[in-house]
């Protein structure tokens, strides 16, 4: 069987803006309204009234959360004991400007979460992790310190080998990817 493999930049990119909603299924609307008003500071918006099913619109920051009642959501994915917050679990992050006062606030409702930094080449990246009603994880953290850097920007580096200098910009991982992606890329060619 022949594989044919075709090239992702042979393609336009598609005419995407951005990042327009995501959307939860939660046991009680209410609750979960008031989570993410009182705690992430969304405002509630009209959403269309042809939609025959519980629900609410939240926006603010540039996206929408959408809520969609699922009292049953139990027989899914039972959350009714204590999850072990684990910031490599799913999450949905949002940037903030000051990561202590939204650590004050979470103490002052009594919330549990867990915080991590990050660090890079001298920038350091605060999170912290926690819980919504239905046990989604929110991250807020000032990911803004660390670059965005394409992986094509990176210095390749194989393994076993040394540069005289040592590349600023990309990681150890960073450099696996462009590796294992210069093998594929000439494996292909052959």
């Amino acid at each position: 069987m022949k594989m044919e493999i075709e090239e992702v930049s042979s393609y336009e990119a598609l005419p995407l803006l951005s990042l327009n909603h995501v959307s939860l299924l939660c046991r009680s609307v209410w609750d979960s309204v008031r989570f993410y008003e009182d705690i992430l500071g969304f405002v509630l918006i009209k959403r269309p009234s042809s939609f025959n099913f519980n629900g609410a619109w939240l926006y603010n920051y540039g996206i929408g959360i959408h809520l969609i009642e699922n009292p049953s959501i139990d027989e899914y994915e039972p959350v009714n004991e204590l999850r072990p917050i684990n910031p490599k679990d799913n999450h949905i992050s949002f940037q903030c400007t000051d990561v202590g006062l939204v650590i004050k606030r979470l103490q002052d409702m009594g919330m549990r979460y867990v915080t991590a930094i990050v660090e890079e080449e001298g920038a350091k990246v605060e999170q912290v992790f926690f819980h919504d009603p239905d046990g989604y994880m929110v991250e807020l953290c000032n990911c803004e310190n660390i670059p965005v850097i394409p992986i094509s920007s990176c210095a390749f580096k194989p393994r076993g080998q040394s540069f005289k200098k040592a590349p600023t910009s990309c990681g150890f991982m960073e450099n696996v990817m462009m590796e294992s992606l210069s093998m594929d890329m000439m494996n292909f060619s052959f």
